[in-house]
């Protein structure tokens, strides 16, 4: 099956390719491979309208996190089903024909199974870190089990003409959960990718009850499981006026300031 590749280059082990809307529709499912719609840069910008359907998404992993059409939450991929976190705590399914300005997934298939107890927000990176697998500078990863001290956060939907995210965020909604029982999905990335993704950990928690669900700030981990899954491709569909820019080169203070960090 063929692709459009409009550029490739090696971001110290992370293999980066872009490819055009066609190119990221006939992309063959892979496991290990992360595929993203858009880029960090282009969001911040306040690029809100995407050009790829929730439903091409998941046909490309069933693990995921992002955003969907205008900023309308913070968008939850687990086991196969799309779900947006909104700004005042409520969770819904997300049609299979809602567009997304930047979503990243996988075909989650853990090669490292890790249990813990009472474990920090920074601990439990720590630790995700220390498990990482060889030559492998990426790692999604899905946390199952019960959280205390839980800090979400979702922002409004927008309407053109769309604010820089830096001007989003500043009003945006934060709520607490205390024994919560729930599911952590993400990924991390390198540094030198800065830009096209976020760098460092990037997560989203779904409760069980599918109650409710967000962006996390912090959690601590009182009992569950921490599923790992190492790769070293991200395959990034770039809209019509949207380029890869040069990967690395960013304003990580505005990226902290996004991110809540």
């Amino acid at each position: 099956m063929s692709r459009d590749f409009i550029d490739e280059r090696l971001l110290g082990a992370l293999h980066l390719s872009a490819l055009t809307k066609h190119g990221f529709e006939h992309d063959p499912l892979a496991e290990h491979v992360a595929f993203q719609v858009g880029t960090l840069d282009s969001l911040m910008k306040g690029r809100f309208d995407g050009d790829i359907s929730i439903g091409e998404v998941l046909k490309h992993g069933n693990l995921g996190i992002g955003t969907i059409q205008h900023l309308g939450g913070e968008l939850i991929i687990v086991d196969g089903e799309a779900f947006v976190g909104r700004a005042d705590g409520s969770l819904d399914s997300v049609a299979h024909q809602t567009k997304t300005p930047f979503a990243v997934v996988c075909q989650f298939a853990p090669t490292a199974i890790m249990e813990v107890e009472n474990i920090g927000f920074l601990d439990l990176c720590a630790a995700m870190n220390h498990e990482v697998i060889a030559n492998s500078p990426m790692l999604a990863f899905r946390i199952d089990g019960l959280f205390h001290d839980v800090v979400l956060r979702s922002v409004p939907e927008q309407s053109p003409p769309y604010p820089l995210l830096s001007t989003v965020v500043d009003y945006q909604t934060s709520w607490t959960l205390d024994g919560v029982e729930g599911t952590v999905v993400g990924f991390r990335f390198p540094d030198q990718s800065a830009g096209v993704e976020v760098p460092g950990f990037h997560m989203h928690f779904i409760a069980a009850d599918r109650s409710t669900g967000g962006h996390v700030a912090s959690l601590t981990l009182r009992k569950g499981s921490v599923s790992l899954d190492g790769g070293s491709e991200l395959h990034v569909e770039l809209p019509k006026g949207v380029n890869l820019g040069t990967p690395g080169v960013a304003d990580r203070a505005a990226i902290r300031h996004i991110e809540g960090g």
